[in-house]
């Protein structure tokens, strides 16, 4: 397998920038994934690498083959890229051996051993290959769409948004199956997604992607809990956002004093927490950093607390286990766990109030 190496590619349309001088690097063995809203640029990266566009600038290696440099384009069919789009694309006349033999060199005659070998590597029997595609449920369809792709050993998987279709339940499944598979065969990967948590599980490396650039790209758990600026912060999950002043490494805000991280800019500035990092603690009366819950919202293994803290005219956000959790009118106490994200404000020259700037500096335009 190979690592695949993507350099400063840009790409427009008309005069739409799609690609604004993209870089990114995927280690060989290891699955990275591209995160982004809807026409950020994620599907047009992976028809680069393809060989489906071709890039106005830049370069993309597989291994030590340079696929894509100035002029010169080796053929989508000759770069060993494996390919699973969102539906799937089986063909509905064929039967599931038809289909994955489709994609072993040699065609058909590679014989039913390397099918049923293949339906295994994505946990389902030999029985399956006789069936149609519509006999199959949707979780069950993508798995063949990636025996399929993995059937010609390919160098590059890329994996386009491939469990957007499924249900939620259907969806977490076929996403750690698909992703245990890769692994398993050591397929060099890249999943596009605009799903915070399937990107953030997925893969070794997330890559956050806005309007054709990437925002951050590390590992998940860094991205997820020390990202770079708000935009990044606010797109891979819920935030609490706090007006804060900041000397040294402490932020002293409305839940009081707080430490922040390194090199986090001083005076006035927006303070990042995860919800997870605030614990409501039940109490009697009125004390420091606590509020009144008005609201309680049930998710299953979890609950999110709207408290009206005190003092502070906007509500607060709390993740909390649903078990034993604490009612509406209840009065809580917040405790901080671990440091603070601290981002520098735009300049308050720009008017408005202050929940506008804050949403100016996360990437929001106003309503």
């Amino acid at each position: 397998m190979s690592q695949l190496v993507v350099d400063d590619v840009s790409k427009t349309f008309g005069r739409h920038t799609v690609l604004g001088g993209i870089t990114l690097e995927v280690p060989d063995r290891t699955s990275t994934a591209v995160v982004g809203a809807s026409g950020c640029g994620k599907t047009t990266l992976l028809r680069v690498i393809a060989g489906f566009e071709a890039p106005d600038t830049g370069s993309v290696m597989i291994g030590a083959e340079t696929v894509v440099r100035d002029r010169f384009s080796v053929p989508p069919q000759r770069r060993n890229i494996g390919y699973v789009a969102q539906d799937g694309a089986l063909f509905p006349h064929l039967t599931v051996g038809q289909n994955i033999s489709y994609g072993l060199r040699g065609g058909r005659r590679d014989g039913k051993n390397r099918v049923i070998g293949l339906l295994d590597m994505v946990s389902l029997g030999p029985s399956y290959a006789e069936r149609r595609p519509h006999q199959l449920s949707g979780g069950q369809q993508q798995r063949v769409a990636l025996a399929r792709a993995l059937a010609r050993k390919p160098d590059v998987m890329l994996l386009d948004e491939p469990f957007s279709a499924l249900d939620a339940g259907l969806r977490a499944t076929t996403r750690q199956a698909v992703a245990d598979t890769l692994r398993a065969a050591g397929v060099t990967s890249i999943l596009v997604t605009h799903d915070q948590e399937e990107a953030l599980s997925f893969a070794e490396q997330v890559a956050v992607m806005r309007d054709g650039r990437f925002t951050q790209v590390g590992v998940p758990e860094k991205v997820y809990a020390a990202p770079k600026d708000l935009f990044t912060a606010r797109f891979l999950g819920d935030c609490v956002l706090l007006d804060a002043t900041v000397d040294g490494a402490v932020a002293t805000c409305a839940l009081g004093r707080i430490p922040v991280q390194r090199s986090a800019p001083t005076g006035s500035v927006a303070l990042m927490l995860r919800p997870e990092q605030l614990v409501a603690h039940e109490v009697s009366e009125e004390e420091p950093n606590s509020g009144v819950i008005r609201d309680v919202e049930f998710r299953g293994a979890d609950v999110l607390l709207t408290i009206a803290l005190d003092g502070r005219p906007d509500a607060i956000r709390v993740r909390r286990a649903s078990v034993a959790a604490p009612s509406t009118g209840r009065r809580v106490r917040l405790e901080v766990l671990g440091p603070a994200m601290a981002y520098a404000k735009p300049s308050a020259r720009t008017g408005g109030d202050p929940r506008t700037l804050l949403e100016r500096a996360a990437g929001i335009e106003p309503a």
